[in-house]
């Protein structure tokens, strides 16, 4: 945990729940674990006040809870973690769109926005915001709940059960048997709640949550393809998207490499599902080069080869990719050139890293020593017995790179570019907050015109109300917001990166 950490986290919160959660969060965030007595006395909120904020973080698996040691009370954490990640919810979001069709994005939409719910109340609160409104709507909207659940992107919510010493204290558990198994839901049951001719919830008390591990597989995998592609070829994307296929039957999801896949297997399973007959005519082709960029490494030779995917080594790659664009992008590319050099070379001298980069000495030593003082560099120094008549000791100094020193490095930075562009986007709608709701209105009077069959000469004189140097003002402001917005996304990207290759580094 972080300064700049803590203040991307209470800048979301902020944002998305307001002032009094923000307090709440703040408080756990600067805590390793707090009761709620305790929290009381540091914010100075009422109790009323704390408990709503707290149920609402819990409700959004903002937080969690279990009893302390001595069983006596219940203790609340923040989960830092999952609080960036509802910046990362209108990418689940398109993922699904863009996969499973618009019904499935409306659900999930739903589900991320109620945070924690059953199954019923969101299939009808997306049959409610869709555009029709009937018994097919509903039938439909609940067979593709079905099916995201049997794909695992949502999940069932952890049961609150009071501990055996205590009663009084409750701990959440997974029942891991039942996570992604559907309950039975009525067809009529939910037209009647729809239509208010019930009020019987016919699933009450299970309740589910968007599942973020499969959400971030899909994009770890997305990744991996893309790098794939841009290094070979489509082609060759499309026959490691077939590998992970593969891999994914034989290996737990997040394990640092994967159990062997036979090339036999490979070329069945492309001949049965790709139409790309050029792909699979030079599939062997394709896998000798993949494996030259060491995405995949053989194994054995039975079965027309073996191969494993090292998922350690995958992401220390496109780390180093990562980490050279940034100093490519700050410091130019002859800076990292050097830090390729010394990070090939692990430990060089001053003098040998202006002959092996091909850089002008002086121009060397000023590029070396700014990446030192950026942190992108690190420098060992050794002493030994020396020649001269004194007999004193000579020093000597090594250039060297700390990956895992210089990602932490990168995320820091990561943290503070979002809350900066967060902040930025905030102040810019605030401060043109009268003329955005001005815009919008005429909007939604114009379409409302349009509707009516109003004349094109009246349309005109209506919009005329929005003044030149306002149009001038609202172009540039929603300009600036797209754009931080895209920097924003981007950003979330390097840092899912950056965190894949901690969570490797750990295992």
């Amino acid at each position: 945990m972080s300064i700049q950490l803590g203040k991307l986290c209470s800048c979301i919160v902020q944002q998305h729940f307001g002032d009094t959660v923000r307090m709440v969060a703040d408080d756990l965030f600067a805590a390793v674990s707090k009761t709620l007595p305790m929290i009381i006395k540091s914010t100075g909120l009422t109790k009323s006040e704390v408990c709503k904020s707290l149920a609402i973080l819990l409700k959004f698996s903002l937080a969690r809870f279990q009893p302390n040691k001595a069983t006596t009370a219940t203790e609340y954490s923040l989960d830092y973690e999952r609080i960036l990640m509802i910046l990362r919810y209108p990418r689940f979001v398109h993922l699904i769109q863009t996969k499973y069709g618009h019904e499935s994005a409306i659900l999930t939409e739903e589900l991320l926005r109620a945070g924690c719910q059953t199954a019923s109340h969101v299939i009808l609160k997306a049959t409610s915001i869709s555009d029709v409104k009937d018994r097919n709507t509903i039938s439909k909207m609940r067979e593709q709940f079905t099916e995201l659940v049997t794909l695992n992107y949502f999940i069932r919510a952890p049961v609150a059960k009071p501990i055996e010493s205590n009663n009084d204290l409750l701990m959440s558990e997974h029942d891991e048997s039942r996570l992604f198994q559907m309950p039975e839901l009525d067809l009529k049951q939910l037209l009647d709640l729809h239509e208010q001719k019930s009020t019987k919830v016919p699933d009450e008390g299970i309740h589910w949550l968007v599942n973020l591990e499969k959400f971030h597989l899909d994009f770890r995998d997305s990744i991996m393809i893309g790098s794939v592609e841009r290094l070979i070829d489509t082609n060759a994307g499309e026959c490691f998207k077939f590998l992970l296929q593969l891999m994914y039957d034989r290996t737990k999801a997040w394990e640092t490499v994967s159990n062997p896949i036979p090339m036999v297997e490979l070329k069945q399973l492309c001949e049965k599902k790709s139409p790309n007959a050029e792909m699979i005519k030079f599939l062997d082709q394709y896998v000798a080069v993949i494996e030259s960029v060491n995405f995949v490494s053989k194994f054995g030779d039975t079965g027309g080869g073996q191969y494993t995917v090292n998922m350690k080594k995958i992401m220390e790659q496109l780390t180093w990719s990562c980490i050279d664009n940034v100093i490519t992008e700050k410091y130019g590319s002859k800076a990292a050139r050097i830090f390729r050099v010394i990070r090939l070379k692990k430990y060089i001298e001053q003098e040998d890293i202006q002959k092996e980069a091909m850089v002008p000495a002086k121009e060397a030593k000023q590029l070396t020593y700014k990446l030192l003082e950026e942190n992108f560099l690190q420098i060992q120094t050794f002493r030994k017995p020396g020649g001269g008549n004194a007999g004193a000791p000579k020093s000597f100094f090594l250039f060297f790179v700390n990956q895992t020193q210089i990602v932490s490095m990168l995320l820091e930075t990561c943290y503070k570019a979002l809350y900066n562009s967060i902040t930025r986007s905030t102040h810019d709608k605030t401060v043109n907050r009268r003329l955005i709701e001005k815009s919008q209105r005429l909007d939604s009077i114009v379409e409302a015109m349009k509707d009516r069959g109003e004349s094109e000469e009246y349309i005109a004189e209506i919009l005329e109300t929005l003044t030149p140097p306002e149009k001038e003002i609202l172009q540039k402001v929603k300009i600036r917001v797209k754009s931080l917005y895209s920097a924003e996304i981007g950003i979330d990207e390097s840092i899912f990166l950056l965190k894949l290759y901690q969570q490797y580094q750990k295992k």
